[in-house]
């Protein structure tokens, strides 16, 4: 993995209003780049959190087109929304943690501004990471950068799904739900849920069955070339597809969901010298042997 060699003359900022520590991080860091001649560009929420005296604010995907880098405040919700609003761009994010604890954020919000200084110097590194997409026949395709979940609503009783990978019968679970989760994704829901971490660097699909009512049901890793297909045999309980958490879709009995890797994938910008390994042993509290 390389330095970038960008030469940072613009940037783009993109708040999370909802986060009560956004506001004073956003403007002394906007200020401070605003000192070293640069353009500053937002979005229209963190126009309005920060008020006048910024430029004009445009849609996400303009702003990107126009941005040498992007950096997002907020926590890993924030970041999964402007991955998937960027998404195919060669334009990379970089996440400034004002939530909680934020794999994909990663900076510190008191860690601002050294980064900047790292920016200026070309002192961070780029990742590519992959997306999913997910089909179902006749309707828009949806994408995610952590996972889509294929899961029971509000009804406490087990749904059935039946499982191929790419056309061969994997199993039919019935379970609270599925999983199915980008190498990105393995330190989200499918963490919580016994799937294994696996580095974002790592070539697959986890699939990680939620609750399932036999016992001998394990998570299930795939190549990320793979085509994973889902089909709902559940007539009597609504089942929801979810994009990330934040993109919910009723299905019906029948529909078949087909995942796979998408096309798109999406920068990832971080301080040179971290490391995957690094920021799971902080965030998880991996404090190793003492002997």
């Amino acid at each position: 993995m390389k330095k970038s060699p960008l030469s940072i003359k613009r940037v783009g900022l993109i708040a999370n209003p909802e986060k009560p520590d956004c506001r004073s991080v956003v403007r002394d860091t906007a200020a401070a780049i605003v000192r070293t001649g640069r353009q500053i560009l937002v979005d229209t929420p963190t126009a309005k959190l920060l008020g006048s005296g910024l430029p004009k604010a445009c849609d996400i995907r303009q702003l990107a087109r126009r941005t040498d880098v992007i950096l997002v405040f907020g926590g890993d919700g924030t970041m999964l929304r402007v991955a998937r609003d960027v998404a195919g761009s060669a334009t990379p994010i970089l996440g400034i943690n004002t939530g909680g604890l934020g794999f994909l954020t990663a900076v510190s919000s008191t860690q601002a501004n050294a980064v900047l200084a790292d920016l200026w110097t070309g002192q961070f590194e780029v990742e590519s990471r992959p997306l999913l997409e997910a089909v179902r026949r006749n309707h828009p395709s949806q994408l995610a950068l952590n996972d889509f979940v294929i899961s029971r609503s509000h009804v406490p009783r087990l749904i059935e799904l039946e499982v191929r990978v790419d056309g061969v019968e994997l199993t039919r679970y019935r379970c609270d739900g599925l999983i199915i989760s980008s190498p990105t994704g393995s330190t989200a829901y499918s963490l919580a849920a016994g799937g294994a971490v696996v580095a974002p660097n790592a070539e697959v699909i986890a699939l990680t069955p939620l609750s399932p009512h036999t016992l001998s049901i394990r998570p299930v890793i795939v190549s990320l070339s793979s085509i994973v297909q889902v089909r709902v045999v559940s007539p009597r309980v609504e089942t929801l597809l979810s994009a990330d958490g934040q993109v919910q879709i009723e299905l019906a009995n029948g529909d078949v969901v087909t995942v796979r890797r998408s096309k798109q994938s999406v920068q990832l910008a971080r301080p040179a010298g971290s490391s995957f390994f690094g920021t799971l042993r902080q965030k998880l509290r991996w404090s190793g042997s003492t002997v």
